[in-house]
């Protein structure tokens, strides 16, 4: 039986789940402050509100459609994140100024209808998008901040100490995702890492950025970068690798993994904290 509207059961369990893992949270089943967030987002369609820079950003799955649009179109609206960010705000104007409107920044109706008349009718789930063009190509902005760490695991402070030796490092043991957000888009972190123990879980589970079509290209190569030589240093007995949608993950603008481990034995965590680092080290001074 379906659950009643007052009822939050078995039924509406799965169907939570079901949004959850469509969006890359965490699996749970419970409508936590994140999963309501992306639950009002998902209900944005493109065109329905307009759209522009403002303070807090605005988010949806609209703004993810029009960072798509853009993308294809070859204007560069930076990761597709459905944050409308400065750099959505640069596309946004180009593309008016591309086509004789007003430049103001803005998705009115007329900028919208000038959209949906250059944008093909076909299906454009396989056109490429520049922003994923350009990171391929190495036409990003290499970044020259701290190594950021945040987490309470044990293999955090392993980490810190560990890489302290060759890097700037800031590390964070309570500070909320959005505080570690801010200063290393701030600070122009090289890369941030979330460490988390899972008491419920086995082996080590490395998640980088993925979501509306798009993904951390960078993300996906550290973390099978990461996941190969513990394989080879048999570091860690199992080593999973997904793309998901996690606050951190999110937030950051530069490459990012978030990464869960089981109840390893200190041994084990300074043998996994040896690999990462040293995969590190070998990224950095490429």
């Amino acid at each position: 039986m379906i659950d009643s509207p007052l009822t939050y059961g078995d039924e509406t369990v799965a169907l939570v789940e079901s949004f959850q893992r469509a969006k890359g949270l965490a699996i749970t089943g419970v409508v936590d402050e994140t999963t309501w967030n992306r639950l009002v987002e998902a209900g944005w369609r493109l065109g329905e509100r307009l759209l522009f820079l403002a303070h807090p950003n605005l988010r949806g799955d609209d703004v993810a459609e029009l960072q798509v649009r853009l993308a294809q179109l070859g204007f560069n609206p930076g990761r597709i994140d459905g944050i409308f960010g400065p750099l959505l705000d640069e596309a946004l104007s180009d593309f008016q100024r591309n086509c004789g409107l007003e430049v103001n920044a803005t998705l009115t109706r007329r900028t919208l209808l000038e959209l949906t008349r250059v944008t093909p009718s076909t299906s454009t789930s396989s056109r490429h998008l520049v922003n994923e063009a350009r990171d391929v190509a190495g036409f990003v902005e290499e970044a020259s901040g701290p190594i950021v760490l945040c987490g309470t695991s044990t293999l955090r402070q392993l980490l810190e100490d560990s890489l302290r030796r060759q890097r700037k490092v800031i590390s964070f043991e309570k500070a909320s995702t959005l505080d570690v957000a801010s200063f290393a888009n701030e600070n122009q972190a090289i890369v941030v890492l979330s460490i988390d123990h899972v008491h419920a879980s086995e082996g080590l589970r490395l998640h980088y950025w993925a979501s509306y079509r798009s993904h951390s290209r960078r993300g996906e190569m550290l973390a099978s970068a990461i996941a190969s030589a513990l394989s080879k240093s048999h570091a860690a007995s199992r080593v999973e690798i997904a793309g998901m949608a996690l606050p951190i993950l999110r937030e950051t603008k530069m490459t990012t993994l978030h990464i869960e481990h089981g109840g390893h034995d200190e041994l084990d965590l300074r043998a996994i904290c040896d690999t990462i680092t040293s995969v590190l080290m070998e990224v950095f001074h490429r």
